[in-house]
């Protein structure tokens, strides 16, 4: 199980003033209208008293007013509750989700069963071997895979006798989908940029064009990738000019290929005209978007190529050390990702302005944000490229809070989720705690290390995301039929009280009666499947990311569920105001 840490928002509460009056300064970051987490200080009275003190209210012994009795505290905490599933997992006809009518489907979906957000994996570019989201080509593109390519054809960009041969809903089949689709968002974007028809769309692209201007760099990126003599090579082998960047073989290149510059942006503006189409749905309906940013980037990535001196590299542009994870839950051998390290001190230099831009992008796509083994920022692990596990490696000092206060100037408030799994130290809870950031607990992760297990509901805390499971864990179902011992599963049939024969729904019924403020399920446990829907198995890299939920009539049979849903969030709090 995963190592265990003291019980966060628990050591301290007999000590915690709640209120949401005043401004909470924690470690000189202010968290407005956040519970306050200082430790009481001797003869410290509530606000009440210092009011009767103050002689704002009445004496001992006066008479209260006739409505005295009608000012009740509000117990609406802002409970909340969501549903687990990434874009590409959405039915569609062409082998993989897509951001048209079946995502606003899912919304309708989201609505019927009283749910409040909806949280989905990076939308990047994923990386062209594994398909991975967390192992993108560019930390601030979206996936032109998920594009939909029935919206394209209501836009007449494209003609439906050239849509692509419908398929049955399977598992994605990553490459025969980019096969099939990519030529066509070609095609469409060539359309897009040469015919007079289309100029209310150009305007529409020009600006968007205009207003990222990290675009530019991204498309040359991709764009040099992708060329017969590139496309074998990593950025670091590419010929010397444009693996340095010298302006002039910028300037030459980008004129040799300036179709295929533009092409590159005209899709990524089709990504994110249809994305931000279907937040705005799902905000009308009242769903929140909650992304999710791994903290690492790919090396063989447009974002290292563009800002190489970010980055721990050599003259060669090669790191000496990656980035990983120490042995955990999820592998005996750690998870060794490969990804560059930052070179903070040059972060720090710039005010950490590079981390500002790739947040204020973020913010763009989504409501909220995740961000990916936030323990990094306290302190990271460190492993040498040439290790081929992540069992040896070093901790190092992260940036810590002057990173958040750097991004808190530049953007104001900034709504992130902590992904605080794995080995977490202390530093780690005091950096979630300053920055007023909830965290996360996962159901799954409670069975072992006795009741003192942070993950069992009696030490949640109210600031926090509970999870049966995440995209990284077997379903429940799977689990307790497999991974599961037996000394776990007699200590689920204790706690919970049940015989395990519907544990999907036992744990969801347990998360969504925590005290968690966010409770976000995986629909594969709303599904009651087994782990072959599982999404992701870390530590290994083929086979990951297919699963998708069926096809088009899945909405309408799981009406039933959508209504045991609501009223499961009815009954435990979390049901939207008006909903």
């Amino acid at each position: 199980m995963l190592p265990l840490r003291a019980p966060q928002g628990v050591q301290c509460q007999k000590q915690r003033e709640r209120h949401t009056l005043v401004d909470c300064v924690s470690r000189g970051v202010v968290v407005r209208g956040a519970p306050c987490t200082r430790p009481l200080r001797s003869g410290r009275r509530p606000l009440a008293a210092l009011a009767f003190k103050l002689g704002g209210g009445p004496g001992p012994g006066d008479k209260l007013g006739p409505d005295y009795d009608k000012n009740l505290p509000s117990y609406d905490k802002g409970r909340r509750a969501g549903i687990l599933l990434h874009p590409t997992s959405l039915p569609g006809p062409h082998g993989i989700g897509e951001l048209g009518d079946e995502a606003k489907r899912f919304v309708d979906w989201l609505v019927e069963a009283g749910m409040a957000c909806w949280q989905v994996l990076p939308l990047v570019p994923p990386d062209p071997m594994y398909y991975s989201p967390y192992a993108g080509t560019d930390a601030s593109c979206g996936n032109p895979l998920v594009i939909s390519i029935q919206e394209l054809i209501k836009d007449g960009l494209l003609d439906s006798s050239e849509a692509p041969m419908q398929v049955p809903v399977a598992d994605v089949d990553f490459p025969a989908v980019a096969a099939a689709k990519l030529p066509l968002l070609q095609r469409a974007a060539r359309r897009l940029l040469r015919e007079d028809r289309f100029r209310h769309l150009r305007d529409e692209y020009l600006a968007f064009r205009k207003s990222h201007a990290w675009i530019e760099d991204s498309a040359l990126f991709d764009v040099a990738r992708n060329l017969p003599d590139l496309c074998s090579l990593a950025w670091w082998q590419w010929p010397e000019p444009l693996r340095l960047r010298q302006p002039a073989a910028l300037k030459e290149f980008r004129e040799q290929n300036a179709d295929a510059v533009d092409e590159f942006i005209a899709i990524q503006y089709f990504f994110d005209k249809q994305w931000l189409a279907v937040r705005s749905y799902a905000n009308a309906r009242g769903i929140k978007i909650i992304g999710d940013m791994p903290i690492y980037v790919g090396g063989h990535s447009a974002d290292v190529w563009a800002n190489r001196h970010l980055f721990e590299l050599n003259e060669d542009g090669l790191p000496a050390e990656v980035s990983g994870v120490p042995p955990d839950a999820f592998s005996a051998t750690g998870q060794l990702w490969g990804s560059p390290l930052y070179r903070w001190p040059a972060h720090k230099k710039e005010g950490y302005k590079w981390w500002a831009a790739r947040m204020a992008r973020t913010l763009q796509l989504y409501d909220e944000c995740r961000i990916d083994h936030f323990r990094g920022f306290a302190g990271y692990w460190s492993v040498d490229a040439k290790e081929t596990t992540a069992m040896n490696g070093v901790w190092r000092q992260g940036p810590g809070l002057e990173l958040f206060t750097a991004m808190k100037k530049a953007l104001g408030a900034v709504p992130i989720l902590a992904e605080d799994l794995g080995v977490i130290t202390s530093d780690v809870v005091a950096l979630r705690e300053a920055i007023g950031a909830p965290g996360m607990v996962v159901l799954q992760f409670a069975w072992g290390g006795g009741p003192s297990n942070v993950h069992l509901p009696h030490n949640h805390y109210e600031n926090c995301f509970v999870y049966p499971g995440t995209h990284d864990n077997e379903t429940a179902v799977g689990w307790f039929r497999g991974s599961a011992n037996e000394t776990d599963k007699s200590y689920i049939r204790s706690y919970l009280r049940t015989d395990g024969s519907d544990i999907a729904w036992d744990f969801i019924r347990a998360c969504m009666g925590a005290v968690p403020r966010t409770c976000v399920i995986m629909l594969q446990d709303v599904m009651r499947l087994d782990n072959s829907a599982r999404m992701n198995t870390p530590g290994t890299a083929a086979g990951n990311w297919r699963w998708r939920v069926g096809d088009g009539r899945v909405w309408q049979g799981l009406r039933g569920t959508a209504a045991d849903l609501r009223r499961l969030a009815h009954d435990t709090n979390r049901l939207p105001r008006g909903n």
